[in-house]
């Protein structure tokens, strides 16, 4: 999940490197409109599929499905290394299927196509993703006889919500659920408002006092320069970009962005996943804004931390406000329609002061769509206020695993709902950090809490066999 508006997308500008794991890429020929029996329209669904160290259909070899983000699928498959290291010791089949109008799997013959109007994004929800899964999954298992081979679920944030949502709307096609740094909360008025950008906020604080104190007050300094008759230009040339800013909200949206995905990759050690950053990147960032004298200029300062995240490597001349390398653009459709998340910013957060506004998003959203958002659909559809009671009644086998540091978790379920309805929290992770590759730098809070995961995912196996 991002947040709604242009300045959504992910601004990352390396491409993805050859995959370290060994995989077949196949598509199969999915129903466009899984509710409705009037038209034959079909597009071609990608998915990622291994077999390496399947045991087979006569030994009722497990198998693990990733549940497909907002992007492009071989960049969730190669960052998320749990699910194949794994596989070698329940003997699995991984499968990473692409959710529809991402990546490769767009209708229409093509995301131009696809994202031409409301009429051709209609089918870009996350009942119809659900159903995709559940259609392409069931087909893979009769081509191989596979239908007695239990599968079990995973999926980190949008994905998680999905491995949750999935396991609760098709209990007789998955056992299990797995649902990283999922917020299945954050809707409606469930948990606070100001819950992403308090945690958010709380991270800088941590590393740094006056790193916090800095970046709160940068934002009247940014408003008051842009006010200026040369000060978008100065703007411009001072945090770098390839275009001159339209207004001062521009930059501040850029910035806020950069912070939160910041807060949302805290990770111990060095990664690229969102950007090539190094480990503790919040300490990084506010060592940097704290290195300058008293008397520095402020916006100075402001864009030589937030380079930490934008241009670590430094190799990057300018900065685009809306590249997409990952392909992610359909989320705006999604927030537009089903996926409203609100948020809003209080007095303790570091970020610019705002109240969530349901009219003003709504009226972006026409402008940009010409569809109304539906803020209860989702509640709806999947729970909501007595989420937690319809899990507790009819739910089983699923796992919220969260990191404190991950602005998300506090839209998450961050306790035990059942005995098999679990939720795993530390306080030290970040974004479904514990789905990425292992690596020699990982604490050992990280090792118990994957060791656990496997001890439920192996539970639900043995109740199954």
């Amino acid at each position: 999940p991002r947040f709604l508006g242009k300045f959504s997308r992910l601004n990352n500008f390396g491409s993805l490197r050859d995959p370290r794991y060994e995989y077949e890429t196949r598509y199969f020929d999915q129903i466009l409109d899984h509710f409705s029996f009037s038209g034959p329209e079909r597009f071609r669904q990608r998915y990622l599929i291994s077999t390496e160290h399947w045991t087979g259909p006569d030994r009722q070899g497990p198998i693990f499905l990733y549940c497909g983000n907002e992007g492009d699928i071989e960049w969730f498959a190669e960052n998320t290394g749990f699910v194949w290291e794994i596989a070698p010791r329940f003997g699995a089949m991984v499968v990473f299927t692409e959710h529809r109008y991402y990546g490769k799997s767009m209708p229409y013959g093509g995301e131009e196509e696809a994202y031409k109007n409301a009429t051709t994004l209609a089918h870009l929800t996350s009942e119809q993703a659900l159903a995709d899964f559940a259609i392409l999954i069931t087909d893979l298992k009769k081509n191989l006889s596979a239908q007695s081979c239990p599968v079990v679920l995973f999926g980190g944030s949008y994905g998680g919500m999905l491995a949750a949502w999935m396991r609760l709307k098709y209990p007789h096609v998955a056992i299990g659920a797995l649902a990283s740094s999922a917020p299945v909360l954050q809707f409606e008025d469930i948990v606070p408002q100001e819950t992403f950008y308090d945690i958010a906020s709380n991270d800088f604080r941590r590393e740094s006092v006056s790193c916090f104190d800095t970046i709160k007050a940068s934002w009247d300094v940014i408003e008051t320069e842009g006010q200026k008759v040369n000060g978008l230009s100065y703007l411009t040339e001072l945090f770098r970009f390839c275009k001159k800013l339209e207004s001062a909200d521009d930059l501040s949206n850029w910035l806020s962005s950069g912070y939160s995905y910041l807060a949302m990759a805290d990770y111990p050690y060095a990664t690229d996943f969102l950007m090539p950053m190094p480990k503790n990147p919040i300490k990084e960032v506010c060592r940097r804004i704290d290195s300058y004298p008293n008397g520095t200029d402020i916006l100075r300062r402001i864009f030589e931390g937030v380079s930490v995240y934008y241009n670590f490597t430094g190799n990057v001349d300018c900065f685009k406000l809306d590249d997409d390398p990952h392909g992610m653009n359909g989320w705006n459709w999604q927030a537009c329609t089903e996926m409203v998340m609100p948020l809003s910013s209080g007095t303790k957060s570091m970020f610019p002061g705002y109240d969530f506004d349901l009219d003003s998003d709504a009226y972006w959203c026409f402008q940009s769509f010409r569809v109304t958002p539906r803020p209860t659909w989702i509640t709806t559809e999947f729970g909501g206020h007595g989420f937690k009671n319809a899990l507790r009644w009819f739910g089983s086998n699923i796992v919220f695993s969260n990191g404190l540091l991950d602005p998300w978790s506090g839209g998450s379920v961050l306790e035990n709902v059942s005995d098999t309805i679990v939720a795993l929290v530390t306080e030290k992770g970040a974004h479904h950090l514990d789905l990425r590759p292992a690596t020699v730098e990982d604490p050992d809070w990280l090792l118990d809490q994957r060791e656990i995961e496997m001890k439920l995912i192996q539970g639900w196996l043995d109740e199954y066999y």
